[in-house]
């Protein structure tokens, strides 16, 4: 146990905790001295050093999440950090929903700006990435297939249907939002059992890296293993779920736990970040929703720096159960909890998306299933998503 909690929490690990708790607790002081309208100087420093203690504990998050993954394995690695991750958005959203003021359109403007920067932000510089530096590259399509269905389905729900049958404003009638609960988190668990279940395999990686230079070598000589060698392959084969749990018990614990501990600082610091972006961005005249643009990037870097680092290795697979597995995790669990935050606190929630938004979100959807039902994914179609989010940025300013 002893050797187990030296080898988790490292000396670094325990510097970001420190420094992230620190700073959050420091800002709780200052709570006066940061109040809009905040001197200059102040919001620029007090800016700076938020975003940079966020960052140092990004990137103990990617540290913990990779452990997990590398432990577990797909698909199971990839859902420890892809849900963290959307639950800290659900979180932050609740927060604001429960909070004084009207925020009607709170969770659909987050959920589109993270919905933007997952599908073309990060996914087209994985795939300019990886196809850059490895070529084309080959993807699980079954896999893939399935986050794409969910995301078409979950999307129409979520942004096209309240404009359709809901009310004047874009919100869905008091009678229908009960129905549409049921079904989204039906569906959601229904997608996460066949995921972790019978379909399990569908969300591996259809070349293992590496796999094609190991055969290569191999079939340049004619001899065939040892009886030894063959013994070390057997077993080198991937234990079951399972058995991983009971054997690395402690190990998956641990882990959890710090990377938990590592996120929070991010979710609380995000929230002065957000006051400092508003008053700041209110100078500037900038608009408003840039800064919950920003705060969604910010929130979802951790997944953003473990997805550039699979597609520098080549895990395409690994990049698609990322960044289309936080897109339905996303939606599968932010659009039903704001219904119920709805319903129970007697605000309408606003859905219906703009027609400039929802013919993008098109786009992104038309350019994803076309691009990702071929047998392989290019650095070409990478430009494109970036291009549509670029555009996406452009309308913020419209």
């Amino acid at each position: 146990m002893t050797a187990a909690l030296r080898t988790i929490i490292t000396p670094t690990a325990t510097l970001r905790l420190i420094l992230g708790w620190g700073v959050f607790i420091a800002l709780q002081f200052m709570g006066s001295l940061l109040a809009p309208p905040v001197p200059l100087p102040l919001l620029v420093t007090a800016l700076l050093v938020i975003i940079a203690v966020i960052l140092i504990c990004a990137f103990g998050v990617v540290t913990e999440a990779e452990h997990l993954a590398d432990r577990l394995g797909d698909p199971y690695g990839s859902l420890v950090l892809t849900i963290s991750i959307c639950l800290i958005e659900v979180i932050l959203i609740a927060a604001v929903l429960l909070g004084p003021g009207d925020h009607a359109t709170i969770a659909r403007d987050s959920v589109m700006a993270v919905s933007m920067i997952i599908l073309n932000a990060v996914i087209g510089l994985c795939l300019l990435v990886g196809g850059l530096r490895h070529g084309a590259l080959t993807h699980n399509r079954t896999g893939v297939s399935n986050y794409l269905v969910m995301i078409v389905v979950f999307a129409a729900l979520a942004f096209a249907m309240p404009a359709l049958i809901g009310t004047p404003d874009g919100a869905y009638e008091s009678w229908q939002e009960i129905p549409i609960i049921v079904v989204t988190v039906g569906a959601y668990v229904f997608f996460l059992y066949r995921q972790m279940g019978p379909q399990a395999h569908e969300f591996t990686e259809a070349v293992p890296v590496g796999a094609a230079a190991a055969s290569s070598s191999s079939n340049a000589g004619t001899s065939h293993p040892s009886p030894a060698e063959a013994a070390v392959e057997a077993d080198d084969e991937p234990q079951g779920i399972v058995e991983i749990l009971s054997t690395h018990r402690v190990e998956i614990i641990l882990r959890l736990v710090l990377l938990v501990a590592t996120v929070l600082p991010i979710v609380l610091l995000s929230h002065d970040m957000a006051t400092l972006l508003d008053d700041g961005l209110g100078r500037l005249g900038a608009p408003v929703a840039l800064s919950g643009v920003v705060i969604a990037m910010i929130v979802f870097l951790p997944e953003t720096l473990t997805s550039l680092r699979a597609a520098w290795n080549g895990e395409i697979q690994r990049v698609s159960n990322l960044c289309h597995g936080a897109q339905v995790s996303t939606v599968g669990l932010t659009i039903p909890t704001v219904l119920v935050i709805g319903m129970l606190t007697d605000q309408q929630i606003v859905l219906a998306e703009s027609p400039i938004n929802l013919a993008l979100f098109a786009i992104t959807l038309l350019v994803s299933v076309i691009g990702f039902a071929g047998k392989k994914v290019t650095a070409v179609q990478g430009a494109a998503h970036i291009i549509i989010f670029v555009v996406f940025g452009l309308t913020l300013f419209a």
